[in-house]
């Protein structure tokens, strides 16, 4: 008898494929999230969750799921799952890291790019009708990028290759990491700062940590004070890095000079966000993996993770080994 699987979002055909054809899988048919109760009940008699970053996969899915085995997730990011209590009971949490670094770089620098040009500005100036006289000397000025200072918080993948992309650019590369990273150092010139001075001396300051209690509003009111009014932040990590009221106030009063989010504190933004009210803001709804080879890879991962464990392997990309301990990978593909 096949593996039971829920999944809860419809996922490209390269990865859904594997999953439908090595197991019985059953797929939420709708846009959105399924409602937390609905994955409960579905979790009562299924071997293994697909799960996306929007879906609490905590005690009490647990709870409800005694044949619960491996929880599959198509993200690098896993802040969704309480894995500790995962692990406590022997179920597997595995995600896609790597697949995405370049197209996540990629789209941190579209975002830089265009807050600092203020392309979004200039698309809607055109579109509104208020493009009036061919060229002016002082029309929609923005900054320069080739050989400004770019300050990088978390020196993992993603953040490496943003560095490797601000190389081609001639610029000043600062970044902070709890870890410091030799490697990039070498490949790009970066230097190792504290967070105080990066903050302080950069143009554009790019955000690659992951969500944890360390980095919960890591950027607030007090760290804003230290960014000067020229300077801009990227975010494509996780929204609640930043604390979102105290960037609105320091966006408003002008003593930073604009913003680009492709993630936020609550997902989708509330349309009453006052963030949304400023013209120096670039925004996004958390695409910066989206791409088709990306999207496609992440969930071909995501099926080769289930795989690897019904195959009695320990998949490619677990997320707690120490659950090893509790449970061996089961056998049943």
């Amino acid at each position: 008898m096949k593996p039971k699987v829920y999944v809860t979002r419809e996922l490209p055909e390269r990865g859904l494929k594997i999953i439908k054809e090595r197991f019985d899988a059953e797929v939420w048919p709708e846009y959105g999230p399924p409602p937390k109760q609905v994955i409960i009940e579905k979790a009562r008699n299924v071997d293994a969750l697909v799960t996306l970053l929007s879906d609490k996969i905590d005690k009490e899915v647990f709870d409800a799921a005694p044949n619960l085995k491996i929880v599959s997730q198509m993200a690098v990011g896993y802040d969704n799952i309480n894995v500790e209590e995962a692990t406590k009971r022997g179920i597997y949490v595995t995600n896609t890291p790597g697949v995405l670094t370049e197209t996540t770089a990629d789209f941190a620098w579209a975002l830089l790019m265009a807050v600092a040009r203020r392309v979004a500005e200039a698309d809607r100036y055109v579109r509104e009708g208020k493009w009036k006289v061919g060229w002016h000397p002082m029309m929609l000025l923005g900054r320069d990028v080739y050989g400004a200072t770019i300050g990088i918080i978390g020196a993992g993948r993603i953040g490496s290759a943003v560095a490797r992309r601000a190389k081609g650019f001639n610029m000043k590369i600062l970044y902070y990491d709890v870890v410091r990273n030799p490697r990039m150092e070498e490949e790009t010139g970066a230097k190792f700062v504290d967070v105080d001075t990066l903050l302080k001396e950069s143009d554009f300051i790019s955000i690659h940590v992951p969500l944890t209690k360390e980095t919960y509003h890591m950027i607030n009111a007090e760290k804003l004070k230290l960014v000067k009014e020229t300077a801009y932040i990227i975010n494509t990590a996780r929204g609640p890095i930043i604390d979102e009221r105290a960037l609105y106030e320091a966006l408003k009063e002008g003593r930073i000079a604009g913003a680009a989010l492709d993630v936020f504190e609550q997902e989708p933004i509330s349309m009453d966000n006052p963030l949304l009210k400023l013209d120096n803001v670039v925004f996004a709804p958390h695409i910066a993996s989206a791409s088709y080879e990306t999207r496609s890879k992440m969930a071909e991962m995501v099926a080769e993770n289930l795989v690897a464990f019904f195959e009695g392997r320990i998949p490619p990309n677990l997320v707690n080994p120490d659950v090893v301990k509790v449970r061996k990978p089961v056998k049943m593909l």
